[in-house]
């Protein structure tokens, strides 16, 4: 039998050799196997491996743990995996928030920069993720590099802080140190775009994250390699919101609201559609490709669904958006024929006279409001030119128009064949110096009568039926 576990032995005894030399091992082993009895000592003195009866907020405030952390450290301090050691252990409590037992390993050298082998994030980013502001201030106070991004995801702290609205103290904190807003990785993603592309409107709403970072000077033009903006991502939302349920629809509909207006308010174009690819030349039929692979943008998207998304439809009236793609014109898309287009099809669709009044009157107040806050679009195509087939897409047969649709192109081509009155230009023009930002208090500013400021701001007195203030799925709720 024993003759059986020599080789064991011998296994056993060769291996304990190896860890004695510790060259070959590097990363997550060389801790394990190195340096973690240095590190274990150092949780023990702080408190940390004790789970029965630690008072968190004690630790994080270092009362009590700096004496025994000091008597750890002067006795490993001759230890040739030292610098190691307490490096890892910073990491640790890093990610406690354990200020005081930070503060300490620093001045024994620590480094700041010491990288988890796991999951190759420093100090500073383990401090953002658990939402550590006191700690994530120690920290860069301390001369760690607010904008250090990890070598994984390329994610800087101030995009990690982004993504999650919990996390919003230490992006107030790291905003107030001075980090860069306007960073990006090496695909152009800003911390913009990070917070806009975590955010579903459902479990994750990072209003608040979007608003600080556009109020600290982020970017509204911000653009990826692939083309992503922040537009596209809120287009890329509309889209969930209408192939959701009905309830998802109106709170996903309600946060892109919110965000649009932000921004909105800070510059943003949403007639502007974001093209894959290269920009193209000016040739005819180079021009036809590009109108083809264009993504929908946030305007062209809401109008040709006006009904779905009515509250951001009716928004991006009032802030007098483009009524036409600004890069192609109107042969690329038209809002007017989108929101005709719709109506024809959504009156075909209807099945009683409640749900068709309600159509027409929807359209005819955005189609209002178009008319006394938007640049003055293309001339209205004939309805026999009119189709509402997506470019790319094989064209369905034609159809004859509704009534109801050949009365308000009436109304249009009537509109269209006379010069608009000089109060409704004027009214135009004051608006459109008042933007960006909300009209409404801005317009309350005025020197102007009572009677005026009713003028100048037409959606105040708007009849808004029941149903028109949330987003609607595109299928009928089951």
């Amino acid at each position: 039998m024993w003759e059986g576990l020599l080789p064991v032995l011998h296994w056993r005894e060769e291996t304990v050799g190896q860890r004695a030399e510790m060259p070959f091992l590097h990363g997550f082993r060389r801790i394990v196997y190195e340096y973690q009895p240095l590190v274990d000592s150092v949780l023990c003195a702080v408190g940390l491996q004790d789970e029965n009866g630690v008072d968190a907020d004690r630790l994080s405030a270092g009362q009590g743990v700096c004496e025994p952390l000091e008597e750890v450290l002067k006795r490993e301090a001759h230890s040739a995996v030292f610098v190691e050691g307490i490096s890892c252990a910073l990491f640790k409590v890093a990610e406690r928030g354990l200020v005081g037992a930070a503060e300490v390993l620093l001045r024994h050298g620590a480094d700041l920069n010491f990288e988890d082998p796991v999951s190759y994030y420093n100090p500073l980013h383990i401090a953002v993720l658990r939402n550590r502001p006191l700690m994530v201030r120690m920290l860069v106070q301390h001369g760690a590099d607010i904008d250090k991004r990890d070598r994984i995801h390329e994610s800087s702290p101030l995009d990690l802080a982004c993504e999650e609205a919990d996390r919003l103290p230490c992006l107030h904190t790291l905003l107030a140190l001075g980090a860069n807003v306007n960073a990006h990785d090496k695909n152009g993603k800003t911390a913009l775009l990070h917070a806009l592309a975590s955010s579903d409107g459902l479990t994750v709403n990072n209003t608040e994250n979007i608003r600080l970072l556009l109020e600290g000077g982020a970017s509204v033009h911000a653009r990826t390699s692939d083309e992503e903006t922040v537009m596209s991502s809120l287009v890329f939302l509309v889209k969930e919101a209408l192939d959701g349920s009905e309830e998802d629809a109106a709170q996903i509909g309600q946060f892109c609201l919110r965000v649009t207006e932000l921004l909105l308010d800070h510059g943003a174009d949403p007639s502007c559609s974001w093209t894959p690819g290269e920009p193209g030349g000016a040739g005819e039929q180079q021009q036809q490709e590009e109108q083809e692979e264009a993504e929908p943008s946030l305007t062209q998207t809401c109008l040709e669904h006006f009904d779905l998304l009515f509250p951001l439809a009716l928004l991006l009236l009032q802030r007098g958006v483009a009524l036409q793609c600004p890069l192609h014109g109107a042969t690329c898309w038209s809002g007017r024929q989108l929101l005709l287009g719709r109506l024809e099809a959504a009156l075909r669709e209807s099945t009683g006279a409640a749900g068709t009044a309600d159509l027409l009157a929807q359209a005819e107040a955005l189609l209002e409001l178009a008319q006394a806050c938007c640049p003055l679009p293309a001339p209205l195509e004939p309805p026999h030119t009119h189709t509402t087939t997506p470019p790319g897409r094989p064209e369905t047969h034609p159809q004859a128009p509704h009534a109801a649709v050949l009365e308000l192109r009436a109304w249009l081509r009537e509109q269209e064949s006379r010069p608009p009155p000089l109060r409704l230009l004027c009214r135009r023009l004051l608006r459109h110096c008042l933007l960006p930002g909300p009209l409404g208090p801005k317009v309350q500013q005025l020197p102007l009568p009572d009677r005026l400021k009713d003028f100048l701001l037409p959606e105040s007195s708007m009849q808004r039926r029941p149903g028109w203030d949330r987003c609607r799925p595109s299928h009928p709720p089951r």
